[in-house]
């Protein structure tokens, strides 16, 4: 059986979608590339045709004003808590259990597809709602998660730290100040290189 959140024949990235984003920004297919390996490990979608997700409880928390924090303390807390993740398919039992509480709220704190977009972000990616959003990335195969996420570089001045080869900056703007803690910067510059100009 299928859910809204499925779909059975995802497209992957293609070289031209690649090709066609970096021309369109000045970047090199490996800076795409690199990351796309650390951000989804490769891949956009969970093998049942689901785009991968990360749960944010700390998001959830945020956007509900700590309303759930006591009462479902597994996806609403006021910190972030690493021991929270369950990683796969298991992050959609979360997102199903906030979105039972808040559905707008439990979409927009999951980061989303091959290059893990916090819904938060919908509209620096060029949609109006965070449901708009979603689909994209539930409908749209894995270019259309290349495309939102480039929106999002490009309306937070991360595309020219890509481009200048500054992974601390780009890793700083996008996953937020504790990237140095997961080595962000050092994996991206691993997989950069590793892509070569391919």
């Amino acid at each position: 059986m299928t859910n809204r959140f499925q779909n059975l024949t995802p497209e992957r990235l293609t070289r031209t979608d690649i090709l066609n984003v970096a021309a369109q920004h000045g970047l090199l297919p490996a800076h795409i590339a690199a990351v796309a390996a650390v951000e989804g490990a490769g891949a956009g979608f969970l093998p049942d045709g689901r785009p991968k997700i990360l749960f944010e409880a700390h998001i959830f928390s945020r956007l509900t004003g700590h309303k759930f924090d006591r009462s479902h303390p597994a996806i609403s807390s006021p910190k972030w808590n690493r021991a929270l993740y369950q990683g796969g398919a298991r992050e959609y039992d979360r997102l199903e259990a906030a979105i039972a509480l808040d559905e707008t709220a439990a979409l927009s704190s999951a980061s989303w597809g091959l290059f893990q977009v916090l819904g938060t972000n919908h509209r620096a990616c060029g949609f109006s709602t965070v449901g708009e959003f979603v689909r994209a990335h539930v409908n749209g195969g894995e270019g259309a998660h290349l495309r939102a996420a480039v929106a999002f570089m490009a309306a937070n001045g991360l595309v020219d730290r890509l481009r200048k080869g500054d992974w601390a900056g780009f890793a700083n703007g996008y996953n937020g100040p504790g990237y140095a803690a997961n080595k962000y910067d050092q994996r991206l510059r691993q997989e950069f290189l590793r892509a070569g100009d391919k």
